[in-house]
């Protein structure tokens, strides 16, 4: 119930328009008890030909008298004359207003989808690195995409005749009170009525339950589904390359048959409320039908009051159903709940101090200062201490998985240590506001992430008003402007999903352009050469070795070839450095380094 509380709290910014929803429905639901009140002259007016008969005793109020003095008063042909023009105008308005309430909460729910959506994208935003580290990214468009439509139905219809039906049943059930006052209905009729109804909800209940079990495995397996999609559309070369069609189709199929298995379940107890409650409902009005039918038999009942009573009993039986129903959707509603406020609960373990200061430019240096880092009790990083003076370059190396990527990693507060601390110019960056710290920091990677854009917007990226000298200067830098320009449009060229239509030194080249625009000094480049081809690399190096003029720069090469003028070479070992020191120096200690470089060599002469 608590998450139902919650989810209800997206309406809240738009409780304007759920006003004017609820004003219709009000409104709707008064039309609808006039329009059985007519069942009343209808019966013994028209058809019966007798005047409307007020048993003795009975002490009306002075406008429902006069409203039953003046249809008596009225000849049978009269009668149905006005009530035909009046029954005309009077569901005309019934539906003007039904279609407005619909209208109105369907606008509300679209509203808190749209909410919703931005809530949790912005909530992923400001999610760490280890979160998407753990999470697929399938998984997390389901969240917004499949979780969030789940929602919309909970609103526009749950919610709706959560509002709508019991007011429809206040309406039905205070004309039964009416009519059981005023044309004395039997006590009987009354309780048995009281006492049939309610055993609709024991059914309701019980599939209810099941119900949001099955939603959430539904909701599960709609991830996987997603994240499978994901995975081959953006791995298509690979895909085609093993000839991986049959493989990948098959898996899709078994999971879409897994996620049909779930729906028809999921269906299977949504239809079979409907019936179960229809026949409780008949079966509780064929009672009160049978008690009915005798007083009317012998005269003490009049019977356009009992079918007036009866009318406003069957009534009853739509609301409800339709609560009914609400209770299975808004089960559905807090399988998706939970898992969008499983998101949205989710704090960074990478966030900002509340006195958190802006970062000056650095001036003097980066230091590590017994820097620790580990996950799941291992240790990645251990006691790593040192320093990088402005405009000097520091190179890392050492074999896979010693915590190379991880250290750099750190400077951005993608990850913070567990110990020790980063500090640029004295100042922990712990202290300094995340945006004027990566505001500093340039990144090139192995792996380049591009956008389904132009040229020029990936290259501005994060700059709200570029300029175009400026742009391609940076281009010029990369050794990108000259194939830009061979490009269809240049630098309104769309460049597709990632880059799609792009070579691999194109896109690093890009990717550089997009660090020289940015301008920081301070620069990463995580192995930024380790996936081209000779000629590419060369292109890339050389861009790369502008780029790096009066940067500090630090750098992860798997090309050993390419450090050799960086200032300091640190090599990593088991989490730690082992060796530190120019390339010359590293060569006559005999140490790692050496090993890894005579091996990178023995390996080219053999090429």
């Amino acid at each position: 119930m608590s998450q139902y509380r919650r989810l209800i709290r997206f309406v809240f910014p738009h409780a304007w328009v759920l006003a004017l929803a609820g004003v219709c429905m009000v409104v709707s639901s008064a039309f609808s008890g006039v329009s059985i009140g007519m069942i009343i002259p209808l019966v013994d007016n028209i058809i019966a030909g007798k005047k409307i008969a007020i048993p003795q005793g009975v002490i009306l109020p002075h406008v429902m008298k006069n409203l039953i003095d003046a249809t008596n008063a009225l000849s049978p042909t009269e009668l149905l004359n006005r009530m035909t023009i009046f029954v005309l105008t009077l569901w005309l308005f019934k539906n003007f207003f039904e279609f407005c309430q619909s209208y109105f909460m369907n606008d509300v729910a679209q509203r808190v989808v749209k909410d919703a959506k931005n809530i949790i994208y912005k909530k992923l935003l400001t999610l760490s690195l280890d979160f998407y580290s753990i999470n697929p990214t399938g998984k997390l468009m389901s969240r917004i995409t499949y979780d969030s439509s789940i929602i919309r139905d909970s609103i526009s219809t749950g919610f709706t005749d959560l509002l709508y039906q019991p007011l429809q049943l206040l309406m039905y059930l205070g004309l039964l009170l009416i009519v059981k006052v005023y044309f004395s209905i039997s006590w009987v009729l009354v309780f048995v009525s009281i006492v049939l109804f309610p055993l609709v909800i024991i059914p309701v209940v019980k599939i209810g339950k099941r119900l949001k079990a099955i939603s959430r495995q539904s909701q599960d397996k709609m991830a996987d589904i997603t994240t499978t999609l994901h995975e081959t559309i953006s791995g298509i070369r690979v895909v085609k390359a093993f000839s991986m069609e049959d493989y990948e189709a098959k898996r899709f199929e078994k999971q879409n048959q897994q996620f049909y298995r779930l729906t028809m379940k999921s269906v299977k107890r949504m239809i079979v409320v409907s019936p179960i409650t229809e026949f409780v409902g008949i079966f509780c009005v064929a009672i009160i039908l049978w008690i009915a039918g005798k007083e009317i038999l012998s005269g003490s009942l009049s019977a356009g009051a009992f079918l007036t009573f009866l009318a406003s009993l069957m009534s009853l039986m739509r609301p409800i159903k339709r609560l009914t129903n609400v209770y299975s959707i808004n089960q559905q509603a807090m399988a998706a709940a939970s898992r969008i406020f499983e998101v949205l609960d989710m704090k960074p373990t990478v966030s900002e101090k509340e006195q958190a200061i802006e970062l000056p430019k650095v001036k003097r240096a980066v230091r590590f200062e017994g820097v620790y880092f580990g996950y799941e009790g291992k240790d990645v990083l251990k006691d790593v201490t040192l320093e990088l003076r402005v405009g000097e370059v520091a190179a890392f190396v050492g074999p896979s998985g010693v915590g190379k990527t991880t250290l750099v990693n750190l400077i951005p507060r993608f990850y913070d240590a567990t110990s020790g601390r980063v500090s640029i110019d004295g100042l922990d960056i712990r202290d300094c506001t995340l945006k004027s710290l990566r505001g500093q920091i340039g990144i090139v990677t192995q792996e380049t992430i591009l956008f389904n854009d132009t040229v020029l917007s990936n290259i501005a990226y994060g700059s709200e008003n570029p300029k175009i000298e400026d742009i391609e200067k940076a281009a010029r830098i990369a050794n990108a402007h000259a194939f830009i320009m061979e490009m269809p449009q240049g630098y309104d060229t769309v460049i597709g999903e990632r880059g799609f239509r792009l070579s691999g030194g194109e896109k690093q080249r890009l990717a550089i352009a997009r660090a020289v625009f940015k301008d920081p000094p301070i620069l990463i480049l995580d192995e930024a050469t380790s996936q081209l081809d000779t000629e590419s690399e060369l292109l890339v190096q050389e861009a790369i070795d502008r780029m790096m003029k009066g940067r500090t720069v630090f750098v992860i090469a798997h090309r050993l070839s390419t450090i050799k003028h960086a200032n300091w070479i640190y090599v990593l070992d088991d989490g730690g450095i082992v060796e530190v020191g120019s390339h010359e120096e590293l060569i006559q200690k005999s140490g790692l380094y050496k090993r890894l470089y005579d091996m990178q060599f023995r390996d080219t002469v053999l090429r």
